[in-house]
């Protein structure tokens, strides 16, 4: 491990959320409350969508995969940040760090350009409905997951690579409740200049790489909307679209505030990397089940069989 080898530094200190123990407390059980809810609500949608045939279409293909990368995503910090939230010393070792580090970025890395994939889904059902099964047949979709999947591991790979070429002398107490790459430049007696600079390019191309297709996509969309003569099939199309793009407004804009800002320490740095991290995952379910009525139907049908069978 470059890290062991070339610094002194065998584990880094968190300073977590608070130093205070019963704001830890109250903390532990809010975020526990999350994750739980985080868990039920992206294992229950992996579980409709595989059980009810209505919902083997491309766009809830997509939607499980989301459930998913949620579910890993999630699981990368939160289960962490509640263990440092019971515990008086918050540590973390330079390869659990560096695990974490790797994680977060393929697991954020994929949902970015999948949710890029099904903003095209969108288009496809919106503008080009008689094309729709040909535009996004199966075995393309199986083919956008899985290059989702190998462009966030390449880039993942590149990010962790700048952090095992720093060295860290003395300095090692990161100031945030998780160990992201941002918050360990400061602690870094190497020169990190190029190092935030790569971050920064690589952030702006994945960024803008997964944000164009999403903004073009729907500028097609509202286009074809404002077309339409019939209001209900304004509103119907309207609502097809509406919960993917209030989750990529929510994934993308804390993302990209936690990665292009400067690292400061400030509360918008906690705030952002938990709305990414722990509250999105949490949301997701929520935002794709509570305007859908295709997943509603498919909910009740299920929990039918289920307790059918059961009884």
């Amino acid at each position: 491990m470059a890290w062991r080898n070339r610094s002194a530094i065998t584990e880094f200190i968190l300073t977590g959320l608070s130093d205070d123990p019963r704001i830890e407390a109250l903390l532990f059980v809010l975020f526990l409350a999350i994750y739980l809810l985080t868990m039920t609500g992206n294992l229950t949608m992996l579980l409709v969508i595989r059980a009810d045939t209505h919902l083997h279409t491309p766009m809830y293909f997509f939607l499980s995969n989301l459930s998913f990368l949620d579910l890993g995503f999630s699981s990368v910090t939160v289960p962490k940040l509640l263990k440092d939230l019971l515990s008086a010393r918050k540590t973390i070792s330079v390869e659990g760090c560096l695990a974490q580090v790797f994680f977060v970025f393929i697991t954020a890395g994929t949902e970015a350009f999948l949710l890029s994939m099904m903003a095209y889904d969108r288009y496809a059902a919106i503008c080009h409905p008689l094309l729709y099964g040909q535009m996004m047949s199966n075995e393309l979709c199986v083919k956008l997951v899985l290059l989702s999947w190998g462009l966030a591991s390449l880039n993942s790979v590149v990010i962790v690579l700048l952090a095992v070429n720093l060295d860290f002398c003395e300095a090692r107490v990161i100031h945030h409740y998780t160990c992201e790459l941002p918050s360990l430049f400061p602690l870094s007696c190497s020169n990190v200049s190029i190092n935030i600079n790569i971050l920064i390019c690589s952030t702006l191309l994945h960024g803008l790489g997964t944000f164009l297709p999403i903004f073009f996509s729907y500028a097609r969309i509202v286009s074809t909307i404002l077309s339409m003569r019939s209001t209900t099939g304004r509103s119907k199309a309207f609502n097809t679209c509406s919960s993917h793009l209030v989750a990529v407004i929510l994934f993308f804009g804390s993302g990209l505030v936690r990665y292009l800002m400067p690292t400061s320490g400030s509360s918008l740095d906690f705030l952002s990397s938990l709305q990414y991290s722990a509250v999105t995952p949490m949301l997701n379910p929520l935002i794709y089940s509570l305007k859908n009525q295709e997943v509603k139907a498919a909910v009740k049908r299920t929990l039918g069989k289920y307790l059918h069978y059961f009884g």
